[in-house]
């Protein structure tokens, strides 16, 4: 399962994401790090045992709206586990 939160989201804020996915008490499998679109940060991911949680570097709530070139890179890499 992905979530995936843009990092200036008033609605639904990434602190709030975070905070839920600590009181899972899941697993840290891959630690906290940058993610790459077009040679620049797009965000940054964490994975955990049946989750990924992955932020959108400067857009809120619509992000697919706002940044659909790293969405939709993010998304589709996701899906090809790349």
């Amino acid at each position: 399962m992905m979530h995936y939160s843009g990092d200036t989201d008033g609605a639904v804020p990434t602190l709030g994401t975070k905070r839920w996915i600590k009181k899972l008490d899941w697993e840290v499998t891959t630690p906290w790090a940058p993610w790459i679109y077009e040679s620049q940060v797009a965000g940054y991911k964490e994975s955990y045992d049946g989750l990924d949680f992955v932020t959108i570097k400067g857009v809120g709530h619509m992000a697919p709206q706002w940044a659909r070139g790293p969405v939709w890179d993010m998304i589709t890499s996701w899906i090809h586990e790349d």
